[in-house]
């Protein structure tokens, strides 16, 4: 049973963290707030992981930078312009800090700036010039920092939760932006979370490292790796607790409560696809190992024809184990067995695969939900796995058309 109890507050949960939004003028609707802030009120313990697509924005080089001596204690961010393939990318990045350290009290190392938007476009650095000191911190702010984040997205997205190490209570909370440009093998969209626990750069790192994997890297919209992904973790130490700096039970505890965030935060960005009308869940049991059941959730979440179908609320079960076939994962198909579920009932589709005589119409009734699961057992082994995905609308061709308008 988990350990923890699901709080508000985002990323201004936990003690000693505030944050806010404007509308800094990236964006040319004045409704948009698109200039975010979030501040510890000490200098935190500190993690990232970014994108693993070889073209990536200035601001993911001035982070790692930053983060050499594992440390941080301010996350600048804004959102309608990527500042990725544009001129002195690097320059301004750095620039935007030393504003936001002048601002903040602070040294510009310790500002880790993130952006996302339009890729090849020049960042306007006189909208921080001129809107920085409009930004009013605040504790009870992680929805303003949260819409300030948000692109494409038709809704916020949070999660916070209260656990125990030590005897000492902690919290962690995040917020994230994500709907297009999502695939599986990066850090994630954007995604920032803070944590009063104490825990030490190195155990941060591991601890986000191995659950990335597990979380964010098992969402898949469209295919596409964005350039300016990235989570960061910020730890203050607020609570109390006794340092966390090896693998022992605390470290545990502390982990649980990290994927409880971000597997919260990637359901929510898989639900929230561009153009989305449904979360696809894929569940693969009893596999041979848990990356031969994830290699094989990845592939059918991510199968334009397995998310058109779910657009239709379509049974068409061939196309799941199509996605399987493709995916290079070791499995026998005549072992397979496909099921889908959701809130209107279950119906099993498949058995060792081959086609079962199913009600068409119970699996349509299934399928219409908002929240639909594929399960898949493979009788090979107790390895499982689970990736999220969406379906494809067509109103992701629209978005897409017209992105920069």
């Amino acid at each position: 049973m988990a350990k923890y109890k699901v709080i508000s507050g985002g990323v201004c949960a936990a003690k000693g963290f505030s944050a806010s939004g404007v509308h800094a003028g990236f964006r040319a609707n004045p409704n948009k707030l698109d200039l975010a802030i979030i501040k510890a009120d000490v200098r935190c313990a500190a993690a990232g992981v970014y994108t693993t697509n070889k073209v990536y924005g200035a601001p993911i080089k001035v982070d790692r930078a930053h983060l050499v001596d594992g440390h941080a204690q301010a996350v600048l961010v804004n959102s309608g312009n990527a500042n990725t393939c544009a001129a002195n990318g690097v320059d301004l990045a750095n620039e935007c800090c030393a504003l936001v350290a002048q601002q903040l009290g602070i040294a510009a190392e310790d500002v880790l700036p993130a952006s996302t938007g339009v890729i090849g476009q020049r960042i306007n650095i006189e909208c921080i010039e001129e809107h920085l000191s409009e930004i009013v911190l605040s504790d009870d702010a992680s929805e303003q920092a949260n819409r300030a984040i948000m692109t494409t997205d038709t809704r916020t997205k949070t999660a916070a939760v209260e656990f125990t190490v030590g005897g000492k209570t902690c919290r962690i909370g995040g917020i994230c932006k994500g709907s297009g440009m999502i695939h599986p093998n990066m850090g994630t969209m954007l995604s920032f979370i803070t944590t009063d626990c104490a825990i030490s750069h190195e155990m941060l790192t591991d601890a986000l490292q191995e659950n990335v994997k597990k979380t964010y890297n098992r969402v898949t919209v469209d295919g596409d790796t964005s350039t300016n992904d990235m989570c960061v973790v910020l730890a203050n130490g607020l609570a109390g607790n006794e340092l966390i700096d090896w693998q022992n039970e605390d470290y545990q505890a502390f982990c649980k409560a990290l994927n409880e965030i971000n597997t919260r935060l990637a359901r929510q960005i898989a639900a929230d696809g561009e153009g989305a009308t449904k979360l696809v869940t894929c569940t693969v049991k009893n596999s041979r190992s848990e990356e031969t059941a994830e290699r094989l959730a990845k592939a059918v979440v991510g199968s334009n024809l397995v998310k058109a179908a779910m657009f239709g609320a379509d049974a068409n079960w061939g196309r799941v184990l199509c996605a399987m076939g493709y995916s290079k994962a070791p499995f026998r198909p005549e072992y397979v067995d496909v099921a889908f579920e959701s809130e209107n009932g279950s119906v099993a589709v498949c058995e060792k695969g081959a086609a079962l005589n199913f009600d068409e119409e119970l699996a349509k009734k299934v399928l219409t939900a908002n929240e639909v699961t594929i399960q898949i057992d493979v009788h090979e082994g107790e390895h499982a796995a689970t990736a999220w995905g969406c379906d494809l609308t067509y109103d992701y061709v629209k978005i897409n058309g017209d992105y920069r308008t």
